[in-house]
């Protein structure tokens, strides 16, 4: 593979497992959730050895059986959780957490002021006042995830100082950004590169996801702003986000979804 892709690699998987013969992919992307995809398929019947390395072999079979499989729990709702928590200068205990999935997100976190006690499958982390900027690189996994980029970023505005986030994976990842404006953001964009100039506040505003991680960068900005914001075009936050209002409403948010949304 050109590049490291994780849907590129899973779908390769996929197509691989049926296939006649024995498939090789090399610089085949690591992220946890290929484990647990070749996991799941193993314990199927499937023959897949390597995965969450750089080299993965497919031996393909006739059959696979049926099974009950608990999927990993989801790295990038975690994270997402921690940065509006972290943003509003909050605490919170996350359980079902597989830490070393997240020792990146963890790592930033620290950096901006956070502090983070880990234990086996839990994380609790207590917020300052007022976060410290940091900078990002978004890399394939074991590196910072791109899809952490934009809640971090939305994290970052009111953050003290003046961060600098360069997107590596995806194009047009900055969308979520002229919406971030609208709420008072101080952030520039030039190829894959967003400075983002910490404010004291956001101002509520109507503003509108284009895509799942931007939709839950607006929410963290929703969390932290004066006055009210909606946000529409949510479909893209709830696709990814399971009960969402919920968690957050336990969490002394106040936060209600529109009917028919």
């Amino acid at each position: 593979m050109d590049f490291p892709s994780v849907g590129a690699t899973e779908n390769i998987i996929l197509a691989s497992v049926h296939a006649e013969g024995v498939t090789n992919i090399t610089n085949a992307a690591m992220e946890p959730e290929i484990v647990d995809l070749a996991n799941c398929l193993n314990k199927m019947g499937a023959k897949i050895e390597g995965a969450g390395t750089s080299n993965v072999k497919i031996t393909g079979v006739q059959t696979l059986k049926d099974i009950g499989y608990n999927v990993m729990p989801d790295r990038i709702e975690a994270g997402s959780l921690l940065c509006m928590v972290a943003a509003t200068g909050g605490k919170v205990k996350l359980n079902n957490v597989i830490i070393e999935n997240i020792s990146p997100i963890i790592s930033k976190l620290e950096e901006s002021g956070c502090k983070i006690k880990t234990e086996k499958n839990s994380i609790l982390l207590e917020a300052p006042k007022r976060l410290r900027a940091v900078d990002i690189k978004t890399m394939p996994y074991p590196g910072f995830p791109t899809d952490m980029q934009s809640v971090f970023a939305s994290m970052l505005t009111t953050a003290k100082g003046t961060s600098v986030i360069v997107e590596n994976i995806f194009e047009n990842r900055y969308k979520y950004i002229s919406e971030l404006k609208k709420m008072g953001a101080k952030a520039t964009i030039e190829g894959k590169t967003a400075v983002i100039k910490g404010v004291r506040r956001l101002s509520g505003a109507k503003v509108n996801s284009t895509d799942l991680r931007g939709g839950a960068a607006l929410v963290t900005a929703a969390l932290v702003a004066k006055g009210k914001t909606e946000v529409t075009n949510i479909g893209y936050i709830l696709r990814g986000y399971e009960n969402l209002d919920k968690k957050l409403r336990s969490l002394g948010a106040n936060i209600t979804l529109k009917e028919g949304e």
